[in-house]
């Protein structure tokens, strides 16, 4: 309440400044002692340092335990250290409870938060941490330009990772630090006893689902764009289909107007509790299709699970998601750019994204629903291109290219300023 009165007061762009302020000045009390004591390839074990939200049951978390899952398969010794997102987040995830450790052991740390969370928490981490340390962050970001508030936490890093080369670039415009793309394995784990039945859906449907989280920034998930195609393409008494939306970190002020769009309509289901992530992946596998018409997106993990699990998808033909779909296995729809009117935090007003064709994505819709053959094809084909295209094989070649890299050049280093 107190934080509402204040922005209520305060100009919104001054509370900015001052908040960026306050971070660089963290980041500078940093760095200071950074400098000093630079990375010493000889002062640590090698190995990974993992660092951040991995009981997180939202996308960073998952972000995170995948990352745990390829530096587990990649013969890399590693850590994990986890940190609890603060506000309206489950971290309930008992993933790797029996892994935690408070410890940073080895001489790269691979910090897996937000530049603002990263900037806020810089000071806090013990000086240990940075001291004789190389520092990666594994970054996210679903626009092409990336945001100039977050350029200071880059000087707490020695280089970036990122899960898509769309993401990628948006950062390489802003530093010369290295910078490199690993993509997610993806895994998408089902369990039977999570079917129709235990969520309360029909079996005779035709279901197309949504999901979205409201800490997510609902606007960027776009839910209306594919509420507006369902109703393209379906009419309000077509008892043959049915919608499935399932949210997360709901906010029940805001659903009600997500409820107000399907007035009259038949087969609507609102899945709001949180669920497990095999709970979730078994949900996916349920519906028929997954529906995802994205302003814009970091990777698009969803989209992946739901290829893995069979269920076909209707996405969004622009941002990271395309890094692994195209119009072979997947209804992409064609979009057009469009200007932010106003600010949507953390995307700033004056940013462009995507505005996905609804009449489109509705024509697939009802391609999907009366072409069982088209359905079958996109299904099956999704699963085997997706399986390959991410496979863990793949994403440790990486892992172990980089890290070797890593030691590589600073012993290097570390000999030339011997000589």
């Amino acid at each position: 309440m107190l934080k509402e009165k204040i922005k209520k007061f305060i100009p919104h762009k001054l509370l900015e400044l001052r908040a960026l302020i306050i971070y660089r000045k963290r980041v500078n009390k940093v760095m200071k002692n950074k400098v000093e004591k630079p990375f010493d390839v000889n002062a640590f074990p090698q190995g990974v340092n993992i660092m951040g939200p991995v009981k997180a049951q939202m996308g960073i978390g998952q972000c995170c335990r995948f990352l745990v899952s390829e530096f587990d398969a990649s013969g890399i010794k590693y850590c994990v250290q986890n940190f609890n997102l603060l506000g309206n987040v489950q971290n309930g995830d008992t993933s790797f409870d029996d892994i935690l450790t408070e410890e940073t052991p080895y001489g790269i740390n691979l910090i897996v938060m937000e530049p603002t969370e990263l900037m806020f928490r810089c000071t806090q981490f013990d000086q240990n941490m940075w001291n004789d340390k190389y520092n990666v962050g594994f970054w996210s970001w679903e626009l092409e330009d990336f945001p100039k508030e977050w350029t200071p936490a880059i000087d707490l890093l020695d280089e970036i990772w990122t899960p898509s080369e769309f993401t990628s670039d948006s950062i390489r415009k802003v530093t010369n630090k290295p910078v490199h793309t690993i993509p997610y394995n993806v895994t998408a784990h089902t369990d039977d006893k999570y079917d129709r039945k235990y969520f309360g859906l029909p079996e005779d449907k035709f279901l197309f689902l949504i999901m979205f989280d409201f800490n997510s920034t609902m606007v960027r998930k776009n839910p209306v764009g594919a509420i507006e195609a369902y109703k393209k393409a379906f009419d309000v008494n077509d008892d043959s289909v049915g919608l499935v939306i399932k949210t997360s970190n709901t906010d029940f002020d805001k659903i009600e107007s997500v409820k107000k769009l399907l007035e009259g309509y038949k087969n609507i289901y609102f899945i709001t509790e949180v669920l497990e992530k095999t709970a979730v992946n078994s949900l996916i596998k349920d519906v028929d299709v997954f529906v995802s018409l994205h302003r814009a997106e970091g990777f698009g993990i969803v989209m992946a699970e739901a290829m893995l699990v069979n269920t076909v998808c209707i996405a969004t033909n622009w941002s990271s998601n395309i890094e692994f779909m195209n119009k072979d296995i997947a209804c992409m729809v064609d979009y057009s750019f469009v200007t932010l009117e106003k600010d949507a935090s953390p995307y700033r007003k004056g940013s462009k994204w995507a505005d996905a064709n609804t009449d489109e994505a509705a024509e697939y819709m009802k391609k999907l629903h009366d072409d069982k053959e088209f359905y079958d094809t996109l299904s099956t084909k999704a699963k085997a291109y997706i399986e390959d295209k991410l496979c863990m094989d793949n994403i440790t070649k990486i892992i172990n290219g980089l890290v070797t890299r890593i030691i590589e050049e600073n012993s290097a280093n570390k000999s030339s300023d011997a000589v």
